[in-house]
């Protein structure tokens, strides 16, 4: 059995559940003959092997009948409506809906969508009850805190008991498809999920900045044990933050792309033209939207050049320098207690706030590569089905010429086009030389 089989298996004996305690509710509600005294009476389901995503999900909280029947309304309300048109019954000695169902109708023929309230209608039968419900809705609840559920009710000014019950895009993906939803690229999530087919075989690095990526991956690996059953989160911050700095084309990027290659972490990039604003808090709010998807997802978060977000704070001559100040002690806040890896990247660390620089768990420099690190570059960059010039020294390139790896692979694509020009697949001396000079241009070096 594959993961949808499982995911549908286990999906469709919740809302069979749920659809019994509807039935049970509404008979008892108006005073009908029902097989159960009350809903709490009807028995939860039991997930059989293989065990599904959904399956997973219910027995690592665990949850207990209250959030159990919270998560089926709304899942009902996406993967299967039609179980909730009980709830278009009208009051008929009012000529209205009954205000105890509660929930938004979204006209005659798009359906109904549950609220808080009508999860107090389901399960609550006085009024100690309904209140002890809101607790799934306080902040410290998995709920809020790990953006289970989106609670938002349409104004600001309407109670929780308006909120509807709408389940985060992530969590209806993983439950239904067992695949993790991920959110598209825009102005309400500015980063973008970027990936390598690369492995950490293909990236040559310093070994003393080897030695600390292991670190950071030991970190991902290992983090949930040291916190969890180490008893070590009262002591410890949640999370990882480092710091990447050192030349452009030092391979900063692909680290941060292998890091979650090699943990089954996505990573994200975030986009600062749509993050940065020239409007007072814009910015704050642009962030805000990335943290509060990524937390609690075990995601990578990489902010290249991060000097733009986390820059030196200025003295406060005017306004916009104390809302610049205060958009800058927003981000050190949101980044101190993310819980997921957080890596920032910049050329020169002394361009970041200093109040950042205290806070990494590591600062990883990423120098130029030296001249045996630029040989391997060299020799392992060419294409399998290329060939070099017999007079092509690699050990003279490397040695006299000091690029990054960026340089390098920009040079290697150059001469192998030049190459497959000529239709060759021969890579000649002048066409390697031709590409060295465009390189040492573009970085304003000479010709």
């Amino acid at each position: 059995m594959d993961a949808l089989q499982a995911n549908a298996r286990d999906l469709e004996l919740e809302l069979a559940w749920l659809a019994q305690m509807l039935d049970t509710r509404l008979k008892l509600f108006f005073q009908q003959e029902s097989a159960y005294p009350d809903v709490q009476s009807i028995p939860l389901p039991e997930f059989s092997q293989p065990a599904s995503a959904y399956a997973d999900f219910v027995q690592h909280y665990p949850m207990n009948l209250a959030e159990r029947a919270t998560l089926a309304l709304s899942i009902a309300a996406f993967i299967k409506p039609a179980l909730l048109d009980i709830f278009f019954l009208k009051n008929q000695k009012l000529d209205r809906r009954f205000t105890e169902f509660g929930g938004h109708f979204d006209g005659a023929d798009n359906g109904f969508t549950p609220t808080v309230e009508t999860l107090l209608f389901l399960l609550a039968d006085s009024l100690e009850t309904r209140f002890a419900l809101l607790s799934l809705f306080s902040p410290g609840h998995f709920f809020v805190k790990h953006h289970i559920l989106r609670l938002a009710p349409a104004h600001a000014d309407e109670p929780i008991l308006k909120a509807p019950l709408r389940l985060a895009e992530d969590y209806l993906a993983l439950f239904t498809t067992g695949q993790a939803h991920q959110p598209a690229f825009g102005i309400h999530f500015p980063a973008r999920l970027i990936e390598t087919q690369l492995e950490w075989a293909d990236l040559v690095l310093h070994p003393g900045t080897r030695r600390q990526i292991d670190e950071i991956e030991t970190w991902i690996r290992h983090g949930d044990t040291l916190m969890v059953d180490w008893g070590m989160s009262a002591k410890l911050r949640p999370g990882f933050r480092s710091l990447f700095y050192g030349p452009p084309g030092t391979g900063k990027t692909m680290t941060a792309c292998l890091l979650g290659k090699a943990t089954g972490r996505p990573v994200y990039k975030i986009d600062l033209s749509l993050v940065v604003s020239k409007y007072i808090g814009e910015t704050e709010k642009n962030l805000a939207k990335v943290f509060d998807q990524a937390e609690h997802r075990g995601w990578i978060l990489f902010f290249d050049e991060a000097d733009a977000l986390f820059g030196k704070r200025s003295e406060t001559q005017s306004a916009h320098d104390r809302y610049a100040n205060q958009e800058t002690a927003f981000l050190l806040q949101r980044i101190e207690t993310f819980d997921g890896i957080a890596i920032l990247a910049s050329n020169f660390r002394d361009n970041l706030d200093e109040a950042f620089s205290r806070r990494f768990e590591s600062v990883i420099y990423f120098p130029l590569p030296r001249p045996e690190e630029r040989l391997q570059l060299w020799r392992q960059g060419f294409s399998q089905q290329s060939s070099l010039e017999a007079s092509i020294d690699l050990e003279k390139v490397a040695r006299e010429h000091e690029f990054s790896g960026s340089s390098i692979m920009n040079t290697i694509r150059y001469a192998s086009l030049q190459a497959l020009r000529r239709d060759s697949e021969m890579i000649t001396l002048d066409e390697l030389e031709q590409g060295i000079r465009r390189e040492y241009v573009k970085e304003r070096k000479g010709g």
